[in-house]
């Protein structure tokens, strides 16, 4: 993985030995609203509600990057995983934050939440099926590029930090359709100083809120999916 990464840093690398980021780079700048797959999953109002804590769900599983010209970032992402020994027993997550991001030196992007991120996981098999928590983590991409898709337009690609790639995103929106970019409910200040994965949901030690709703949600979306792919 880390021969992957390298790869990856050396094509992003100018001839003059600087790993170019800018959007003079790139097809188009990184500034809006992107969404991968179907694109059900869109930031804004339309997705998280965050003063009540709750999700709208979307039909399809993916996710969503917005980012504003002035270094504010909102993500979205629906995900399921199945399981291989039970495969029945379907995980599905929910998960929102926001907060600024950098365009680092280096063609990384840092973002850097603002505190008050929170997901949901609903698994039918657990002995607490439905629970809400707070999602705090800096998160680090260590390259990204924007590229022209010849039928879906303008792609942004994400890497993650060991260098595995997310699914592609295309531009939905030139303007960035998301929430206030301020912190949006009360939480405790705990901010992970771990860098994580964006594509492994992880939760810090802070609060964690058990819902006794149901899982019609998430039953709802299986029964259109089937068994959803581990990946959004």
């Amino acid at each position: 993985m880390m021969i992957f990464t390298s790869l990856l840093l050396l094509l992003a690398t100018s001839a003059y030995g600087q790993t170019v980021y800018d959007a003079a780079h790139n097809v188009t700048a990184i500034t809006g609203t992107w969404s991968s797959g179907s694109q059900n999953v869109v930031t804004g109002s339309g997705f998280a509600t965050p003063s009540q804590e709750s999700f709208t769900y979307p039909s399809t599983t993916g996710m969503s990057y917005s980012f504003t010209d002035d270094g504010y970032y909102e993500i979205a992402r629906y995900r399921m995983t199945s399981n291989g020994t039970v495969p029945t027993c379907i995980t599905g997550v929910m998960n929102w934050c926001h907060g600024t991001y950098v365009l680092a030196s280096n063609g990384s992007i840092v973002m850097t939440p603002f505190g008050d991120g929170y997901q949901q996981i609903q698994d039918p098999c657990a002995a607490i099926s439905n629970f809400i928590e707070i999602y705090n983590y800096v998160e680090l991409y260590v390259l990204w590029n924007i590229y022209q898709d010849p039928v879906k337009g303008y792609t942004l690609q994400l890497y993650q930090y060991d260098g595995t790639p997310l699914p592609p995103q295309y531009l939905i929106s030139t303007s960035p359709n998301m929430l206030p970019t301020q912190a949006l409910r009360n939480v405790s200040k705990t901010t992970s100083t771990t860098v994580q994965n964006a594509a492994v949901v992880n939760a810090n030690a802070g609060e964690r809120r058990w819902e006794a709703a149901g899982m019609t949600g998430l039953l709802t979306v299986i029964s259109g999916l089937g068994l959803a792919s581990l990946l959004l």
